[in-house]
């Protein structure tokens, strides 16, 4: 009896096997996808990682069902899931074995308010309203947002519509989950508790893969294998130890030792983060005054009593968890809101007394979501809007164009669409159409979020180069790319500005950053240890260099997925079924 059971066992049909696929874009003359072989067993995590516009999401859509029922092209092939071609497979029952986390939320969220958001999928495949009421309690209390439950989704920020269709993914216990991007817009501590949770389904039977950048933090739950790609190829697919061997340092973010060890060979980079001419850096720029502010007049105040300056050389990253007002207070500096109470003060004007447009000269914000900024027939088009309209004369105009896209990586696709780029693609036009505009005070909200770790260090580089900029500030959740590139560190939670500082004294203290929903990385860890020998916070391909032997051969040669533990504070009971 036992024998059969292993037979019959060994005869199901896998979870996922993917043979020789081969996708291409109606609209395309090159393949997405070329060649991919991959298979998932039941129980298994699958990291998928790769470059931008490598074809991970086009494997997302294969997987699901979206092609071809949805997106039409060339493809050759084949998909099974559970068996079945997805191709001669109904769309509805395809959903209900494989549930698809979106890149971005927002294109997934239907429901005008959060319950009926999370219940929408439950609703529709009928099951019971106890039933539904009871998953909801569950998946809102593990994911720790009760308190979003009678929310409007469409106030949430972007890390809470982040979780709020992740609830409603894994509300439906489907067989088998993809996420694609599903840290993107997630504060670190979000983050570790839903891949905590990726892990208990993962080891409960069901088939998890997750498409995703932020290498180091899938890591710590320890997927069974990656599966890497370059140019709509499947180049590596192996353990996670064997990860260094196989891909280059500087296309994907590795754990810290990893690249310490890969990157002595090479070059140290020579470039260091500056903005502003040396010697001005106490000039205020933007000023707040007492700034409080709400939506509406019974709403919560999101900013209280903020007193804070930008000045003259400053590289700020913006920290703190989902909700802390983070956004809000960065639209007070173009004029987008406007204080309730107090004042905002943009190079000694107040911005009650000028137009964004007024404004848009001094200040550029780049939005978290770029469908939000897109608008134009071609990427040239979009990029050249904005200093067109600021009066530029037709020459300026278009070497700033050429300029942002070449700092951007977009000049292959200055005659696309935007709008039919990967969502990482659109986030670079964003950027590069504020660029081009020239503003003295650059704000970006999440800049990296859905990058790949070579274009969005090329693009911090090519940024902090410009020599136009006299402050940026960046609103983020990537700890390590505060500690590259920023010389001082704000951290935001509730309303109100819990530290500002030098980046070794605002991240020295694990309780703090607990506190603050931040998670310590391997960068930061290794960047405090050193601190007193090196005397700043370096990238881990400048410590290769300048790390004394010892402590080089110590930190190379650290044990790594060891060191990688994941610590949510998430009780058994809580991930209990």
């Amino acid at each position: 009896m036992e024998d059969d059971a292993v037979m019959a066992s060994n005869q199901s049909p896998l979870p996922l096997k993917v043979e020789h696929l081969f996708f291409r874009y109606r609209r395309r003359r090159t393949w997405t996808l070329r060649d991919i072989l991959l298979e998932a067993r039941p129980g298994e995590l699958i990291l998928v990682a790769g470059m931008s516009g490598c074809g991970k999401s086009t494997l997302a859509r294969s997987i699901n069902g979206l092609i071809p029922h949805s997106y039409r092209g060339e493809r050759r092939g084949a998909v099974y899931v559970l068996g079945d071609e997805v191709a001669q497979t109904p769309k509805a029952q395809i959903a209900q074995r494989v549930g698809t986390l979106l890149q971005d939320p927002e294109r997934q969220i239907v429901g005008a308010y959060v319950e009926n958001e999370i219940a929408f999928g439950l609703e529709n495949l009928g099951f019971p309203r106890e039933d539904i009421l009871r998953r909801i309690d569950h998946i809102l209390t593990y994911l720790n947002m009760p308190h979003l439950r009678h929310r409007e989704t469409f106030a949430l920020s972007g890390g809470e519509k982040q979780k709020v269709a992740l609830a409603g993914i894994l509300v439906m216990e489907p067989q088998m989950l993809i996420l694609d991007e599903p840290l993107a817009n997630l504060d670190p501590a979000t983050a570790q508790e839903a891949l905590a949770w990726f892990r208990r389904l993962a080891d409960e039977g069901r088939t998890v893969i997750i498409i995703e950048h932020r290498v180091e933090d899938v890591l710590r739950i320890h997927p069974d294998r990656v599966f890497y790609m370059e140019n709509g190829r499947g180049v590596f697919f192996g353990p996670p130890e064997d990860l260094p061997k196989a891909v280059d340092y500087r296309q994907v973010k590795l754990p810290a030792p990893w690249i310490l060890r890969l990157s002595r060979k090479d070059r140290m980079p020579e470039f260091e983060p500056q903005v502003g001419p040396p010697g001005s850096r106490r000039e205020p720029l933007v000023v707040y005054e007492n700034v409080s502010f709400r939506y509406d007049e019974e709403g919560p105040w999101v900013l209280k009593d903020i007193n804070w300056t930008i000045y003259r050389g400053d590289i700020i990253a913006l920290l703190g968890p989902n909700g802390a007002g983070k956004s809000t207070l960065m639209k007070h500096a173009l004029g987008l809101l406007r204080p309730t109470r107090g004042r905002v003060l943009v190079y000694g004007r107040d911005t009650r007394e000028a137009s964004v447009a007024q404004l848009a000269s001094r200040v550029g914000y780049v939005f978290q979501n770029p469908r939000y900024m897109l608008f134009a027939r071609t990427v040239a088009e979009e990029v050249a809007f904005g200093p067109t309209n600021l009066g530029y004369p037709p020459d300026e105009v278009q070497r700033r164009v050429q300029e942002a896209l070449e700092m951007l990586d977009l000049t292959a696709y200055a005659q696309d669409p935007p709008l039919s780029l990967s969502f990482g693609q659109q986030r670079r036009v964003g950027i590069a159409s504020v660029v081009a505009m020239g503003s003295k005070v650059l704000l970006l909200d999440e800049p990296t979020a859905g990058q790949d770790y070579w274009h969005y260090m090329t693009f911090m580089d090519g940024l902090l180069r410009l020599p136009y900029f006299e402050a940026v500030v960046f609103i983020t959740h990537d700890v390590d790319l505060a500690v590259a590139y920023a010389n001082r560190v704000v951290v935001m939670k509730d309303g109100v500005i819990q530290a500002d500082g030098a980046p070794h004294e605002v991240l020295h203290d694990d309780a703090r950053l607990r506190e603050w929903r931040l998670v310590p990385t391997t960068l930061l860890n290794l960047n405090r240890a050193v601190f007193h020998t090196v005397g700043r916070f370096h990238r881990a391909e400048v410590l290769a260099h300048v790390l004394p032997q010892h402590l080089w051969k110590k930190w190379a040669y650290t044990p790594v997925l060891e060191q990688l533990q994941l610590d949510t504070g998430v009780t058994a009971a809580q991930v209990e079924r």
